[in-house]
């Protein structure tokens, strides 16, 4: 009987120990709540408040303010903690049925860090099993300085976006005065519906799309309401706009671009971000309302030229208010490039609408004056047109003016001759003294090119050395020469000119491509590539790059794009020797004089060297192609310049003749 009692009694206290240790603490508690909040774990907090809370603010109003808060502030990195309470603390406050534990927030908002420390009371409520510490919470846990009331807002300021210049600073992008163009609707007259009609054919939009924005929920009578921007350039459009009853303006700043269609595929423009831009960006770095770059320059320099937005977390109360975090504004950088807008738009006019790439070097600083694409578009009228369907009309335009033709590449065609010149001279394959001889106009290096031979224009009367083939631009010698030095060391040395990799400029120019595959296994495709044809493709620029190899003693220049960059560098070294350079220079000088350029020789104003290139366009060996033309020369005495550009579809306007008789025409005026 006493063993009995005495097994009873044990369990007994067993039970009330358990008891007791299952009850749970303030400690356990604000652990459980703190856990949630760092996890942003809004509906879990709630279920922890204590009922006078909970009738207070409802489920929504404590869960969505939360999340507002913190989603519009950006919060970051939060980090709630407490000390925990003694066990004499917790005993009495087992005792009175409520506690205060002091805790800590810091984090990380758009407007940088904020923390601060407050109080936590905790109640016990419910009965027997249901008891419980609850969470006594007011707004006062998401900042102090709103326990009592407040709203809290995010005051903004935009930064200057920052401008584009050219190497003598004059704007290629910048900011400038614009009108706004509005409407007060109550001043329209009693002919609203035909003056809205005119408006809307001067400013190449739809009444429907004027009415939209005259019957937003907020616009009053008498309010301006925005109807489209222009630049303060267009007095004639503003005159024939003020004529209208209800029309008005205002004054605001906006993106201008000086330089027009001749920087349009350079420098690109801004616009408004959409959606899928703003999904790819660092949440809390653009606003839905905000532009971004979108083509060119202006993309590319995105993150330099946009700045950094000034932000300013405020608490506003009875007409005072406390900044809880602020960071000051950043106006974006000016981007300062080497380009001459004189240059590129003496270019571009020259070219008069031609389909063209065109690069201009200072061959022996390598900074790029000029780099253009023909056509292009206005990138003023893609921001404040007054075309309608513009940018349809842009897309349909068989020129292709969206396209940008500097960043992209050709075939070089004969261009590329004075290259595998400088190959064949530096791997000892071609010498310059000899001369092969060759019969006829056609050549084919037996059964295994069936029945492909190489042509070129012209018969020889005796055999032809470098210096012929270079001033005749005789295919056949070349494709002869490549067979015969074969295509590992052609390869070879069309990669020690940077042909397959990547450019190094600042401006990210298609890299320059060997053939599909990068090599040039089959023996048809290493002839044809030696002159220019094939698989081989090269931008304007790596031509103008490549041919400073013959004014820089055998080392290839670096191009440069910004200002900033260290002028002269070498990007490749030692391709020719000193000898070997000024020999292709001195054929490059007799291809004007008595070569393929000859005929325009006499257009320019000085000694001019260079070389005439014709790439055929057609996918199979029967019939005819389109023709592309190019050039790239430099002024033989100076050589402080140098031009490469391609013209295409020039086959009916005498070939490469189209392209040298502009590109001197470019020349002569960049020396005036």
């Amino acid at each position: 009987m006493r063993k009995l009692f005495a097994s009873f009694f044990v369990l007994f206290v067993g039970l009330l120990v358990g008891c007791s240790e299952d009850e749970a603490t303030p400690n356990d508690r604000f652990e459980t709540y703190v856990n949630h909040w760092n996890e942003q774990e809004f509906d879990s907090m709630y279920k922890m408040l204590h009922s006078d809370a909970a009738d207070t603010y409802s489920t929504e109003e404590y869960v969505d303010r939360y999340n507002k808060i913190y989603g519009d502030l950006n919060v970051s990195k939060l980090n709630v903690e407490f000390d925990k309470l003694s066990e004499e603390a917790i005993d009495t406050a087992m005792d009175e049925g409520k506690v205060t534990i002091p805790f800590h927030v810091s984090m990380e908002t758009i407007a940088g860090p904020i923390s601060f420390d407050y109080k936590a009371n905790l109640i016990q409520q419910g009965e027997d099993e249901n008891k419980n510490w609850y969470i006594a919470w007011n707004p006062g846990f998401i900042f102090p300085e709103m326990k009592n009331g407040g709203e809290i807002s995010i005051q903004s300021t935009a930064p200057a976006r920052g401008e584009i210049r050219d190497r003598n600073n004059m704007p290629l992008a910048m900011n400038d005065t614009i009108y706004e163009i509005g409407i007060i609707p109550e001043k329209l007259g009693e002919n609203s519906e035909q003056n809205k009609k005119k408006i809307a054919e001067l400013l190449g939009t739809s009444v429907e799309a004027i009415d939209e924005k005259l019957n937003a929920s907020w616009v009053e009578p008498n309010l301006f309401v925005p109807i489209a921007k222009i630049p303060k350039t267009e007095e004639a459009l503003w005159n024939k706009l003020v004529e209208i009853n209800g029309i008005t303006r205002q004054e605001s700043t906006g993106r201008i671009y000086p330089g027009g269609e001749a920087v349009g595929s350079l420098v690109g423009y801004i616009g408004q971000i959409t959606a899928e831009e703003l999904k790819e960006q660092e949440p809390g770095e653009y606003a839905a309302s905000d532009v971004i770059g979108k083509r060119g320059l202006e993309e590319l320099y995105e993150d330099r030229l946009r700045g950094k937005k000034g932000n300013k977390i405020v608490v506003s109360k009875d007409g005072k208010e406390t900044v809880l975090a602020e960071t000051e504004v950043k106006d974006g950088e000016n981007v300062k490039l080497t380009i001459d807008i004189n240059v590129q738009e003496k270019i571009y006019q020259t070219l008069d609408g031609d389909m063209a790439s065109a690069t201009v070097l200072d061959p022996k600083t390598g900074e790029t004056l000029g780099l253009v694409s023909s056509p292009s578009f206005d990138p003023n009228e893609i921001l404040y047109g007054t075309t309608p369907n513009l940018w349809q009309k842009l897309e349909d335009d068989e020129r292709n003016p969206l396209l940008n033709r500097f960043y992209s590449t050709y075939a070089p065609g004969s261009v590329m001759k004075p290259i595998t010149a400088a190959i064949g001279l530096k791997n000892g394959s071609i010498d310059p003294e000899e001369g092969l001889k060759i019969n006829g106009l056609t050549w084919s290096n037996g059964e295994g090119w069936g029945e492909y031979e190489v042509t070129r224009v012209s018969e020889s009367n005796g055999p032809v050395d470098l210096h012929d083939a270079l001033v005749r631009s005789d295919n056949i010698y070349f494709a002869m020469q490549a067979v015969h030095m074969g295509s590992e060391a052609y390869v070879t040395g069309l990669k020690d000119f940077g042909i397959g990799e990547d450019i190094p400029y600042e401006y990210p120019i298609t890299a320059s491509t060997i053939s599909s595959s990068g090599n040039l296994d089959d023996e048809v495709l290493l002839a044809n590539t030696s002159y220019g044809q094939g698989e081989i493709e090269m931008s304007s620029l790596h031509l103008a790059a490549a041919y400073t190899t013959f004014i820089n003693s055998g080392d290839m220049i670096k191009p440069t794009f910004l200002a900033d960059e260290e002028k002269s560098q070498i990007w490749k070294e030692d391709l020719l020797t000193s000898e070997q350079a000024k020999r292709i220079s001195s054929d490059l000088r007799d291809v004007v004089e008595n070569g393929t350029a000859a005929s325009y020789a006499d257009e320019a104003n000085f000694d001019l060297s260079g070389k005439t290139g014709t790439a055929e366009l057609k996918l199979t060996t029967e019939g005819e192609g389109e023709e592309n033309g190019w050039f790239v020369g430099y002024p033989t005495k100076e050589q402080d310049i140098l031009i490469s550009m391609m013209i295409e579809e020039t086959k009916e306007r005498s070939g490469s003749g189209h392209t040298t008789k502009k590109a001197i025409e470019i020349l002569n005026k960049l020396k005036d």
